[in-house]
Formats: structure tokens, C-alpha cells, sequence
């Protein structure tokens, strides 16, 4: 098959890292962005997503040609809301082809009309002159040249002749009649020049920006015109592996995957721990991206499904640690964190020197601190690495991870966490992550109260709630996260994505920590409360949205 050429401006599909080939267009990165050495690639900014980066030409193929292929192959809604994303740019700038077309196609008429009607004033004015000069030479006989006085010269020739006669002048002074003759300027040339040169538009210099009718494209077009440093930031954030004065650092695993067209899963055996909400969207993707995964659940029949995908399975924790090189965890709390690894057939009894364990439940510092040195007084290595997302998140791959203890390990996890996560922070000695992850954790809770909270007092004001989300998403809070909760609520489906008593949990475990150190939580503690009486209320194994009741009984 021949090679498809691209160039700037092109619509495409891109096999953007794990992803299905999705729907984006080739356009100008950011001047501080610098393209990534070795073969060929384009910068591609997805439609319907925040996304873009560098991907190979090979792992790109134009759009219309293999529309039906893709559409055929992938069914997802966000997908679909993709594709309707390009079909929408298509229409516009269709639109905005046809009107400048007929604008132009008009002009063109018009000036063309123009210049006919000013030929036709010219040859008629020419007429006019050349026989009143035919008169002049009658009178003065054909063989005497005279210098023309000022009313003849404005009798006779119209200016138009008057310039042609006036460019080959021959040397010598210029009579001084003409010296300071001043000829008014005839109707014809006002007509020619206001039909001809009015009318027509000089094409953009180079310096102009370009403007582009796609409404997805638009932030893309400020970070290069208008708001430089603000979007730079966010689109190097997307590409490049940071690493913050702190010590942290940060691996972008989305964007990494793109520029290097696929990951190439670690050869080393990995094990897992825990087939929860997350844990399970997180062993799929492992296996999807082809690593060695052996799995166990407390409840056994839930690790059937991942068997059926080409997973190992394990009897105990005992067992999973001894014949894998790195083990993940993840529980639901402190209790389930601790009898994992110290119970009987648990971690522990696995671990023996170069064993690998990282424990990806969000629990407080002290526990994972516990646990870290019992792993290492066996000679193991520790890593903490919760997660911040949901099931969803999970599912697509999509986590952000936060990583803390052995940073060699931490690099060996590589792999993996560009398997699950979007993102992974290194924030340095055990215990950070777990601090952190709390910290996020009360934001979001208290924010989903304060949301239900809002939505309720909407109701009971008479207001609309599906006003207030209409107006929340057109303002500053607008978010995935925020959408999808009102649309719960709304819609009375509290489905689990993430459980309510775990972000209780999680709060209460922040207020512990702000007092371990004298500060005080007051808006995590009221949010707390809140989340206390939803539980009460036999809330606890729904959605976190579902606080939404509390407010309601």
C-alpha cells in the first residue's frame, strides 16, 4: 500500500498509546514544545478530549478514507461524541468555504463590471479629446507646434492623456504656463479607482494570525495568540516528565504511550491483590497491554472473569508474592491493608529478599509505615501508590497515581502505571502518599456535599436543579466530576463508582491527620457529618452522590 502524504491542517485517525485509533487533526505545536527525535511524527490535537501529542506517521491514517472502518471497530459514546465532534468542524467549515466562495465569486463580478464601465468612460473620453484636438491642429495648421495654453489643456485631453503625454517629456525647462497647472480629477477615474481598487481584498500577510472556524481547536489557537504561558504550561505538563523543586517527580503515562506508539509491558511477573471497583478496571488494562498478571480476590469467583483474559490465578497472598517479582494490593481500608499482608497465608509469609510489594489502598501514613517496614525487615521492597479516580476512570485507564518509599521500584512499576494510570507522582519517603491522597480525597468529598447541598436548597427555593448544573457548567466549577454527580442526582442512579463509605472513610481519616499536627478541618469535619447520616440511611455501598439524601430525610 502507498504511503498516504500529511501536512498541516489534515484530519486524521491516531493510534494514540493503548487507545483506539481516535479522531484528531494535525496542527502547529507550541513553539516551546520541541518534536521528539527519531522518526517521523505529527502534532495531533484529539477531538472531543483535552488531548494531544506527538504521534508517529505510521500510526496515523486520513480520515475519510477509513471513517467506516473505525466507526465499525470502535462503539463507545465517547467515541461517537468524537466523531460528531469532526462531522460538526466538517460542516462549518464547509459553511464558511461556500459563503467565502460566493463572496468571492461576487466581488470578482463586480469589479470585472467596474473596469468594463470605466474602459468604456475612458475610450469615450479619449473620443471627446482626440477630436477636439483634431479642431486645435485644423486652426493652427498641421506643421506648427505650440505650447498649450492652460484652457486648452483643460478642453481639451482628459487627465488620463494628459499623464501619457506628460511621461516621455523631453529635457529642458517645462513651460511656465504649466508650472503650477492643477487639472481637477474627471468622474471616470473616481469611478475606476473606487470600482477596482475598493473592492478588492489584499490576502493576509504572513505576521496575521490564521483564524480557524473549530470551536475544539479554540484553546489550542489561544496558547499560541493570546495566553502563551498559561496554556504552554498545561500542554508540557501533558508531555514532558516534570520534576518539582520538592523532588517529586512525575511520569505522564497517557501522553508517553502516544509518542512512543504502544508500551512495552515489563517482563517481569506481576501479581495482584484485590478485585474491588478499581482493582479490577486496573488488572484488565494490565492484561490488555500484555503483562504477566496473576490475581487473587477474598471472594475467589470474581477473579474468574480475568482467568478467562489470560490471568494466572493465585490460592493466597502467600502464594501470588512468592512466585511474582512485583505484587499490587488494594484494599478498602487500614484493617483490610493490615490483615492482608500480616494475616495467616498473607504477604508477608511470601516475602523474601528482591520481592516487590506495593500497596495501592488509600489508607492513612501510619498504617502504610507499618506495613512498609515489616515488608523490609524481610528483605523485600516497599512502594505505596494510591490512586485518585473512580471506576470508571479505572476501566478506561485513566488513573492518577501517587507513588511514595522505594524509588527504584517506583521506575520498575513504569509499565504498569502507564498501563492504568494517565499519571504517576513520586513524592518521595513512605507515608507522603498516603498523606496526599487524603488530602485530595477530602477536597472531593467536601465538594460533593457542597453539591448536594446547592442542588437541594435549588429545590426547596423553587429554583430549578437542572438550571443550577446548566449554569454550573457554563461557569469556573465546571467539570467532568461535577456534570456526572448533578446527573445522578438528577436522575436518581446512585450506582456505585465510588463508594460512599469509603469517601467517609477518607475524611475521616484527613481530619486524623489534621489533627496529628494541630490544624484544623472544620469544612472536611461538617462534610463528615453529612456523609455520617447518609450511611445512617443505608447509603453506604452506593455512589458518594447519594450524600445527596441526606439532605432529603
Amino acid at each position: 500500500m502507498a504511503a498516504v502524504s500529511l501536512r498541516l491542517g489534515d484530519l486524521v485517525w491516531g493510534k494514540l498509546g493503548r487507545y483506539p485509533p481516535w479522531p484528531g487533526k494535525i496542527v502547529n505545536p507550541p513553539k516551546d514544545l520541541k518534536k521528539p527525535r527519531g522518526k517521523k511524527c505529527f502534532f495531533v490535537k484529539f477531538f472531543g478530549t483535552e488531548d494531544h501529542a506527538w504521534i508517529k506517521v505510521e500510526q496515523l491514517k486520513p480520515y475519510h478514507p477509513h471513517k467506516e472502518e473505525m466507526i465499525k471497530i470502535n462503539k463507545g459514546k465517547r467515541f461517537q461524541q468524537a466523531v460528531d465532534a469532526v462531522e460538526e468542524f466538517l460542516r462549518k467549515t464547509k459553511g464558511k468555504d461556500q459563503a467565502s466562495s460566493h463572496n468571492s465569486t461576487e466581488e470578482k463580478n463586480r469589479r470585472n463590471s467596474s473596469e468594463e464601465r470605466g474602459k468604456q468612460s475612458a475610450g469615450e473620453e479619449k473620443r471627446k479629446a482626440s477630436l477636439s484636438e483634431g479642431k486645435v491642429k485644423k486652426g493652427t495648421g498641421e506643421g506648427k507646434k505650440r505650447v498649450p495654453s492652460v484652457s486648452s489643456e483643460r478642453g481639451s485631453k482628459s487627465p488620463l492623456k494628459r499623464a501619457q503625454d506628460q511621461s516621455p517629456r523631453k529635457r529642458g525647462r517645462p513651460p511656465k504656463d504649466e508650472k503650477d497647472l492643477t487639472i481637477p480629477e474627471s468622474s471616470t477615474v473616481k469611478r475606476v479607482m473606487t470600482g477596482t481598487v475598493a473592492g478588492f481584498k489584499w490576502p493576509p500577510s504572513v505576521s496575521e494570525p490564521v483564524k480557524d472556524s473549530d470551536p475544539h481547536f479554540h484553546h489550542f489557537l489561544l496558547s499560541q495568540t493570546e495566553k502563551p504561558a498559561v496554556c504552554y504550561q498545561a500542554i508540557t505538563k501533558k508531555l514532558k516528565v516534570c520534576e518539582e523543586e520538592t523532588g517529586s517527580t512525575s511520569i505522564q503515562a497517557a501522553d508517553s504511550t502516544a509518542v512512543n506508539g504502544s508500551i512495552t509491558p515489563t517482563d517481569k511477573k506481576i501479581g495482584f491483590l484485590g478485585l474491588g471497583l478499581m482493582g479490577s478496571g486496573i488488572v484488565s488494562n494490565l492484561l490488555k497491554m500484555g503483562h504477566t498478571v496473576t490475581v487473587w480476590n477474598r471472594t475467589a469467583e470474581k477473579c474468574d472473569l480475568f482467568i478467562q483474559e489470560g490471568a494466572r490465578l493465585g490460592r493466597t497472598p502467600a502464594e501470588v508474592v512468592s512466585t511474582c517479582d512485583i505484587t499490587f494490593a488494594c484494599v478498602s481500608d487500614p484493617k483490610a491493608a493490615k490483615d492482608l499482608v500480616l494475616g495467616p497465608s498473607g504477604v508477608l509469609q511470601g516475602i523474601r529478599p528482591g520481592k516487590c510489594y506495593v500497596d495501592m489502598s488509600t489508607v492513612d501514613a501510619d498504617t502504610v509505615t507499618e506495613l512498609a517496614q515489616v515488608i523490609v525487615s524481610r528483605g523485600g521492597r516497599f512502594l505505596e501508590a494510591p490512586v485518585s479516580g473512580n471506576q470508571q476512570l479505572s476501566n478506561d485507564g485513566m488513573l492518577v497515581i501517587l507513588a511514595a518509599g522505594d524509588r527504584g521500584l517506583y521506575e520498575d512499576c513504569s509499565s504498569c502505571f502507564q498501563a492504568m494510570g494517565k499519571t504517576s507522582f513520586f513524592l518521595g519517603e513512605v507515608g507522603n502518599a498516603a498523606k496526599m491522597m487524603l488530602i485530595v480525597n477530602m477536597v472531593q468529598g467536601s465538594f460533593m456535599a457542597t453539591i448536594a447541598e446547592g442542588l437541594t436548597l435549588a429545590q426547596v427555593t423553587g429554583q430549578s436543579q437542572q438550571t443550577l448544573l446548566d449554569i454550573l457548567n457554563q461557569g469556573q466549577l465546571a467539570s467532568i466530576f461535577l456534570d456526572q454527580k448533578c446527573q445522578n442526582i438528577l436522575q436518581g442512579n446512585f450506582k456505585p463508582d465510588f463508594y460512599l463509605k469509603y469517601i467517609q472513610k477518607d475524611l475521616r481519616l484527613a481530619i486524623a491527620l489534621g489533627d496529628s499536627v494541630n490544624h484544623p478541618t472544620p469544612m472536611a469535619a461538617a462534610a463528615n457529618e453529612v456523609y455520617k447520616r447518609a450511611k445512617a440511611l443505608d447509603q453506604s455501598d452506593n455512589d458518594m452522590s447519594a450524600v445527596y439524601r441526606a439532605y432529603i430525610h
